[in-house]
């Protein structure tokens, strides 16, 4: 199933972005759905370069990648980016296959090392998982625009991966991820660790072990998504009542974040 591609928190830029590839979304197969968030699919036919900039999500993705001007199709894992923008240039004409994991669920496909370790790495596919069909899911022949197919060769590869039962560590972690994405005023790791039951030590290590990065890492790049979402969506943002809805002391605060993880200030920023 098609997800909706209107969500685009994260994306520098996106209406510059999308009209220069098409994006997709489908949703994975029922028992792959705890772990991974959605596969996405980027092509791109292109005269000129052009460089895509993330504000990247807490979140491991695997991607197939073809580029007509790069050899053959291959595989890589990469971990969270962090810190500041994952940038990546595009031309002429290629593709992306990617699995977005769920925050905190990608640790149950490789039990024995913890997320950290991948943070800031992009290693290739084969180093961390078993050789499979790349082509079958990326390369441009025979249909370009059958994603039925590659939906299902990547339900294949990543079914004969998956984890034969659940873990609950690892629930525990993507449901903390969750709710920090989705409370907005969340701004204290004491805060969140009190309500959980946990000692700050405990749950910094459950982040280390499981989704990477750090919760306080989590909290603020989440409200950069969402001040990356007002910027671009309207122009008479009222960034001191913005700054108070996302638990900031102060408009100052947010502006200061906002610059060093994007690279303009907010009022730089191009609106659609």
């Amino acid at each position: 199933m098609e997800r909706d591609t209107r969500d685009t928190r994260g994306i520098v830029d996106p209406a510059a972005l999308l009209t220069r590839v098409r994006l997709r979304r489908h949703e994975p197969a029922e028992p792959l759905r705890p772990y991974v968030e959605n596969y996405w699919f980027i092509d791109w036919d292109l005269p000129a370069p052009y460089a895509s900039h993330v504000v990247p999500h807490p979140a491991v993705n695997l991607t197939f990648q073809w580029d007509e001007d790069e050899g053959p199709p291959y595989g890589e894992l990469t971990g969270v980016s962090a810190p500041g923008l994952y940038t990546r240039k595009i031309g002429g004409r290629g593709r992306v296959c990617g699995v977005k994991f769920r925050p905190g669920a990608f640790r149950p496909f490789v039990p024995r090392v913890p997320v950290a370790e991948w943070t800031g790495r992009v290693l290739p596919y084969e180093e961390v998982f078993p050789a499979t069909d790349v082509a079958a899911i990326v390369a441009p022949e025979p249909d370009p625009d059958d994603d039925r197919a590659r939906v299902t060769a990547l339900d294949t590869c990543l079914l004969a991966l998956a984890p034969a039962a659940p873990d609950p560590v690892a629930e525990l972690a993507r449901g903390l991820v969750a709710r920090i994405r989705a409370e907005r005023g969340m701004r204290r790791v004491a805060d969140l660790a009190r309500e959980e039951g946990m000692s700050v030590r405990s749950l910094q290590r459950l982040f280390s072990g499981h989704v990477g990065v750090s919760p306080k890492w989590c909290i603020l790049r989440y409200r950069i998504h969402e001040a990356l979402e007002t910027a671009g969506s309207r122009g008479d943002v009222d960034w001191a009542a913005l700054a108070a809805d996302l638990g900031y002391a102060d408009q100052a605060h947010l502006v200061r974040d906002f610059t060093a993880t994007v690279g303009v200030p907010p009022t730089a920023y191009p609106t659609s």
